[in-house]
């Protein structure tokens, strides 16, 4: 049985932390645009693996895909945007990330774009696999 409290309790954090994301970009935050579309994402997925009642843990949304791979098919391309938010998730937060200069002067509107692009296709997966769970 899926568990839909839980999963909306996930997916609603999920699109609010991607709604602050956009914010990040309109503003020129763009480091923290990126950290908040991986994080946006790796929500999104926790949701759907508590909704479905399998343990989730862990920050890599590539690593929770490949656990929720066992449950259902996972398109190869939302590896491909796991892989690539995942890379966003230490990095912006400090400062000691790059060997010279602060985190955010490594970031710009491109990499933010695709960050969000990405986050938003996991999240859209994992609505659609929560519509067809009921």
């Amino acid at each position: 049985m899926f568990d839909r409290e839980e999963f909306e309790r996930w997916l609603s954090q999920a699109e609010y932390t991607l709604r602050s994301a956009e914010n990040d970009l309109n503003s020129k935050f763009y480091s923290w645009a990126c950290f908040k579309a991986q994080q946006a994402a790796e929500y999104a997925v926790k949701a759907l693996l508590f909704g479905m009642g399998v343990m989730a843990y862990g920050h890599s949304i590539k690593k929770l895909l490949d656990i929720l791979s066992k449950e259902i098919e996972v398109p190869e391309e939302l590896f491909d945007n796991a892989r690539m938010l995942d890379r966003h998730y230490i990095p912006p937060r400090y400062p000691d990330a790059y060997i010279e200069g602060a985190p955010y002067e490594y970031y710009g509107e491109k990499d933010a774009l695709e960050a969000l692009t990405s986050a938003r296709e996991v999240i859209a997966f994992v609505r659609r696999m929560a519509d067809e769970a009921k």
